[in-house]
């Protein structure tokens, strides 16, 4: 018979993290449709009723790993040093989602295929990070765009956004073709297209 509690786990708490560990593996490496609670269950070893008793239900699991992913990635974007220039502080905020949507790539993958209707609170949940992802974004793009006669009226808004669609596509084609990549030398080249 499953555990009900892994003998590790000491509070509430602590048994949401691991639980959200564990999803997020699995969420990586087989996507939110290809992961069922059962799934989830086994791999803890524990009850599906011990996780029902965490989370209520797979949604909002997905959404818990979404936030900590949305977390980890807001803090490697925003690690700059002071002093740093513009287009460094750009080409950090490049490289770093590049790097996370690379450790990340079917979490990424998930985030940009079509879910069904009744998965609408999942979409508005992944609506919600990238409108933050974007506010954390925009201001770098902005500082990059102060002085460049050509881009300066270019909505920074806009380009934070083609910006991100971009690095989204990029990471999908290359995670489908199972390619690898060299974030430093894309963001890069990126900069010098772009900025």
């Amino acid at each position: 018979m499953p555990r009900i509690i892994p003998k590790s786990i000491n509070s509430t708490q602590d048994a949401k993290n691991h639980i959200i560990t564990t999803a997020r593996k699995l969420f990586s490496d087989y996507s939110y449709l290809g992961t069922s609670m059962s799934d989830i269950a086994k791999k803890l070893q524990i009850t599906k009723a011990a996780l029902y008793h965490h989370f209520s239900g797979k949604a909002e699991i997905y959404k818990s790993v979404l936030d900590n992913a949305f977390a980890e990635l807001s803090q490697a974007i925003s690690e700059i040093p002071p002093g740093t220039s513009s287009q460094e502080k750009l080409r950090h905020l490049i490289k770093s989602y590049l790097d996370f949507g690379s450790k990340e790539k079917n979490l990424i993958k998930g985030l940009m295929i079509k879910l069904a209707p009744r998965q609408e609170e999942i979409i508005n949940h992944i609506a919600r990070l990238r409108e933050k992802l974007l506010n954390l974004m925009q201001p770098v793009i902005e500082e990059a765009l102060v002085g460049r006669r050509v881009l300066s009226k270019v909505d920074s808004r806009t380009l934070t956004f083609y910006l991100t669609s971009l690095m989204d596509g990029l990471l999908l084609e290359y995670s489908l073709l199972r390619k690898d990549f060299d974030s430093a030398e894309i963001s890069k080249e990126l900069l010098e297209i772009l900025f």
